[in-house]
């Protein structure tokens, strides 16, 4: 054991979490059942490495499962057997991940799965669609909680007895049942907050603002990750970015100071040897291994020409694995490498630095797809998919054997950055930017700065709104690093990364303005509801019209006997098939609301399910226990609200009375779906991609979560997904902070080119014509 001191300016805390121990509580059998597994315990199962070599079998007796069962909320959302009172948040994405790659394993023999859950919460960007193939290849979701589980017959399996939707006592017999565990903070998490003098929650995670997601009660300590409590992964790589923008923000001053340049070996020169191509295929655990015969394709590689050395790897991303291939290129002196895995939009950067490690040119590297483009789109056809991984392979070989190396241009990058959309999530990362040194162009289409978070009252934890806004929108316009064009609109988009031009109509006037990097926060807006006598009745109405007179007439909301809030409204039907991500959270704040206002007040929530995920599942608790009577609809079952004697009334059928309730109503609040801005303008002159439902597409979700599909381009706010403030906030400070990476440098290399270029032209246009007349 050794001490080291440190000198440092800020402290970023990613300890990450604890996986629950169910062996705490004594209904579900795990420990004493050998077919009771938990969620981790299950993956390594299903990994090619783990335990059985990726065959799913049961423990018990090592059979193939023919009924598996997933159990939620193990040690989430239970306040009496644990005090985990929260969601976990990311226990039932996983599980209809597993079940999804469950049907892969199995798909050569019958399989029933079925998912016990109190409410589903895919809450996440394109999460509901995941949600609805899983539905579609007949996965059961059945909304129960199992009192307890059994040993099977023989003590293989497992026998789950609960109480559907009727009130029924049903038993039933799995293969296999996995616990969907929950986080926990880390068991030292007490020590490490008492070390370094900063706050917990009541549930161990770091104490931190709703308006500073990441600042701890200490100055210059940032908590990020599951440590600041659950979340899914492209939420924690974007917080990890955020607080990266925290701790920049503080050194700003001695950015650079103690930095040191990488440095590569000389570069051999190969233009003058004979091609020595090394081959790695990869096994990529499942992912390609389930379904390419990678041996085979390894075996065949080395039939090819030029090809002196080939290896199939496990995973050959890992460091372990770039370690050794450099080692084989110095050894074999290897002078092209062609690496069989997956795409090269995420890893063609890694394999290139190892051949630079190694002093080969990284444009001798050449990668064959066989994840995306094979392994993944054809999994019922093994022998196929080998037989065009073999094709892949000899294809990049091919051209490793033509390939010289290449050099990069350097541009001079243009360090001042335009943010478009003038809302919360637009000045956070113009006010980052600027903080950071760099003049901002925040181009803003509406009158005022703002946008939706003018017409809310507080954010999750309770903070009012409108006193940020005015402090945050008073630093942004007394910023003088900060130019802010309102009643603007962005007219053209010319140049690439490091070096744009854009003209700005002003008020009829043309600005030209010059940046390396842009951040897009076009928002969001609420979508006009259709339904539930919306527009015909005053008394009906949307969450911010609601929040709207609650500020201009809080007396007429205490004198109301009764209220509805109808959840889903434009949300999750075949018009907009995701969810909104901030209603349900609303609605329960709105109705405690209400209840501070008028204890004696009736109020009825309908809903498909609740996903106050995270933290804001105690608000969800408080509305129960202060008397807010929830009511759960499909579908198929809406609710109808029409006029009896002038007065307003709800029907909505009741799963468990079996019986339609008509419910008074003084108001019916709609909680509308949220829909990105009309901003089809702006997005056609960046020519950056949506996704189907019209949100900005990120370049990847897990590792590139605020860089847009264009290069310098990201993205923050409404306009990427639906979220709440404190989210909203994160994402944009990260995404500033990726603007800020490029902008801080002042050149920037292009893309490669070659010194003998018009050769290397002539002999790739040979190649292709004697393919083109080869019979």
């Amino acid at each position: 054991e050794k001490t080291f001191t440190l000198d440092v300016g800020a402290v970023i805390l990613a300890p990450g979490f604890e996986a629950f121990d169910p062996s705490r509580l004594d209904t579900y059998g795990y420990g004493h059942i050998r077919d009771v597994l938990t969620s981790l315990e299950y993956e390594r199962l299903l990994a090619s490495n783990g335990p059985y070599q990726g065959h799913l079998v049961r423990p018990s007796d090592e059979r193939e499962p023919g009924r598996i069962a997933w159990i939620q909320c193990v040690g989430s959302r239970n306040i009496h057997q644990c005090g985990n009172a929260y969601c976990s948040s990311v226990c039932c994405m996983y599980a209809i991940k597993q079940a999804l790659v469950t049907a892969e394993h199995c798909s050569g023999h019958e399989l029933e799965q079925a998912i016990f859950y109190m409410d589903i919460r895919t809450h996440g960007k394109d999460f509901e669609r995941y949600l609805m193939q899983a539905q579609q290849q007949g996965v059961r979701f059945l909304r129960a909680r199992p009192h307890s589980i059994e040993p099977g017959p023989d003590n293989k399996g497992a026998v789950i007895q609960y109480v559907n939707d009727t009130g029924h006592l049903v038993s039933e017999t799995f293969d296999l049942v996995v616990l969907s565990i929950g986080l926990e903070a880390p068991k030292d998490a007490h020590s490490l907050a008492a070390a370094l003098g900063i706050e917990l929650t009541a549930h161990r995670f770091a104490l931190t603002s709703g308006f500073h997601p990441v600042s701890t009660t200490r100055s210059g300590i940032y908590a990020t990750g599951a440590f600041h409590g659950p979340k899914a992964i492209p939420h924690a790589v974007t917080e990890a970015s955020t607080a990266a923008a925290e701790a920049a923000r503080v050194l700003r001053t001695a950015r650079g100071t103690l930095t040191r340049a990488k440095t590569y070996p000389e570069e051999r020169d190969v233009g003058v040897e004979t091609p020595r191509i090394g081959v790695f295929v990869c096994s990529c655990g499942i992912n390609i291994a389930n379904t390419v015969d990678v041996k085979a394709v390894a075996a065949y590689a080395k039939t090819l020409p030029h090809v002196v050395h080939v290896e199939n790897n496990l995973f050959t991303c890992s460091a372990d694995t770039q370690i050794f291939i450099a080692q084989k290129i110095k050894e074999l002196g290897l002078n092209r490498i062609v690496v069989a895995a997956c795409t090269p939009r995420t890893h063609e950067t890694l394999f290139q630095d190892t051949l630079r490690e190694a002093a080969l040119n990284p444009f001798l590297l050449e990668m064959a797809n066989i994840r995306n483009q094979n392994a993944w789109v054809h999994q019922q056809d093994s022998q196929k998919a080998t037989e065009k991984a073999k094709d892949q392979v000899r294809m990049a070989v091919a051209k490793a054997a033509l390939n010289a190396p290449l050099n990069r241009l350097r541009v001079h990058v243009i360090q001042n950055a335009l943010v478009v959309g003038g809302g919360v999530a637009g000045m956070n990362a113009a006010l980052y930017l600027a903080n950071q040194g760099f003049a901002v162009v925040l181009v803003e289409k509406a009158e005022a700065l703002g946008g939706h978070a003018r017409h809310l009252l507080e954010n999750d934890p309770g903070e009012p709104v409108q006193p940020m806004l005015d402090g945050l929108i008073a630093q942004v316009e007394n910023h003088p690093k900060i130019t802010v064009l309102k009643s603007a609109q962005l007219k053209t988009v010319e140049g690439s990364v490091g070096s744009f031009r854009s003209l700005v109509d002003v008020g009829g006037t043309e600005r030209e303005i010059f940046y390396g990097a842009a951040v897009l926060a076009l928002g969001g807006r609420q979508a006009e509801p259709n339904e539930y006598l919306y527009g015909q009745d005053s008394r009906v109405m949307t969450h911010l019209q609601w929040d709207a007179l609650m500020v201009q007439n809080p007396e007429s909301v205490r004198a109301a006997h009764s209220a509805v809030f109808i959840q889903w409204v434009g949300s999750r039907e075949p018009q907009r098939p995701y969810c909104s991500r901030i209603c349900c959270t609303h609605t329960v704040k709105s109705a405690l609301r209400m209840k501070a206002l008028n204890p004696n007040m009736d109020i009825y929530v309908l809903y498909r399910d609740m996903r106050t995920y995270g933290m804001r599942e105690e608000l969800y608790q408080r509305a129960r226990a202060s008397g807010v009577v929830f009511v759960q609809y499909t579908l198929e079952t809406k609710p109808r609200v029409g006029i009896a004697n002038g007065a307003l009334q709800v029907e909505v059928l009741d799963p468990i009375l079996g019986r339609t309730l008509r419910l008074p109503a003084d108001y019916v609040v709609l909680a509308a779906a949220v829909e990105p801005n009309a901003a089809r303008d702006v997005i056609d002159l960046f020519k950056c991609g949506v996704n189907a439902d019209g949100f900005l597409n990120e370049a990847h979700p897990k590792l590139r979560p605020v860089d847009l599909t264009v290069d310098g381009l990201f993205v923050a706010g409404l306009c990427h997904y639906p979220k709440p403030i404190d989210e909203t906030i994160a994402q944009a400070r990260a995404a500033a902070s990726r603007a800020a990476v490029m902008l801080s440098k002042e050149e920037m290399q292009l893309a490669p080119s070659s010194p003998t270029s018009p050769i290397n032209a002539m002999a790739v246009l040979c190649v292709w014509m004697s393919v083109l007349t080869t019979p």
